[in-house]
């Protein structure tokens, strides 16, 4: 039995298996990826057609939990794109996969409707509550993180202090330890956060719902273009998204 990627399923096994015992619907998504991309398909659009076909919001690979759907709302499409590029190796240029799928920057090229079509409505939604849950909060952080560490500096005070309760403090009211213990309360049962990689970015976008819900709408928008601000000036570019009317996501997520 398969499921679909939806945020009601955090973990799901799929029952249909092949006699290799991999899962009929990965299969299938692979066999099409390969298909697409031999007959001409831009790897790139085969790639995220793909994802759009993928069922899985978590598997087991190599004996480690993978975890594409984080808190059952957040997509980890690089995670996925990555993992279904492995199974294509050879049909991806070296160079490209160096340049544009370890970095995730080939995301970049397609604007918001044409990644809407390719990825289908639900995994797109999924997609921004990533790319703004994770990506842009840790962007946020960091943006935040050099704020301090420039005023320690104009203080004459050490840089190699830890500065993460203090920002911590600044965004969200609490120092980093206290939010993490509230966080592990919340998703004491959620097994997939034995992976300090899947808990870093579950506690993340617990983090980025926090901020939405404690801070009012103008602090909202104003730190989330801070964190785009500094995403734009390490990445060079930001993905098309970031040109979509931000106030109108942000206030679909303080319903």
């Amino acid at each position: 039995m398969t499921y679909s990627f939806t945020k009601d399923q955090a973990t799901v096994v799929d029952r249909e298996t092949s006699s290799s015992g991999t899962p009929a619907s990965v299969e299938r998504v692979v066999r099409l990826l390969r298909q697409s991309i031999e007959r001409g398909r831009p790897w790139q659009e085969a790639l995220l057609e793909a994802m759009e076909r993928w069922t899985l919001p978590s598997e087991m690979a190599n004996g480690v939990l993978q975890q594409y759907l984080i808190r059952g709302e957040a997509f980890d499409w690089l995670l996925l794109a990555r993992r279904l590029a492995l199974e294509v190796d050879g049909l991806i240029p070296a160079g490209e996969r160096r340049s544009k799928l370890q970095t995730g920057h080939f995301i970049f090229e397609f604007p918001p409707e044409e990644l809407r079509r390719l990825l289908g409505v639900t995994k797109y939604r999924a997609y921004l509550n990533y790319w703004y849950g994770v990506t842009v909060e840790q962007g946020l952080q960091l943006a935040v993180r050099s704020e301090v560490r420039k005023e320690r500096v104009s203080l004459g005070l050490s840089t190699r202090a830890r500065v993460s309760d203090t920002v911590f403090g600044r965004i969200y009211g609490q120092t980093r330890s206290e939010l993490l213990a509230e966080f592990r309360l919340v998703a004491l049962d959620d097994e997939a956060l034995d992976s300090p990689d899947n808990e870093l970015k579950a506690f993340t976008y617990w983090l980025f719902k926090l901020r939405l819900h404690k801070s009012d709408p103008s602090r909202v928008a104003s730190d989330t273009r801070k964190a785009l601000e500094w995403l734009s000036s390490k990445l060079g570019t930001l993905p098309s998204i970031a040109a979509e009317d931000l106030s109108v996501y942000l206030a679909s997520h303080r319903a």
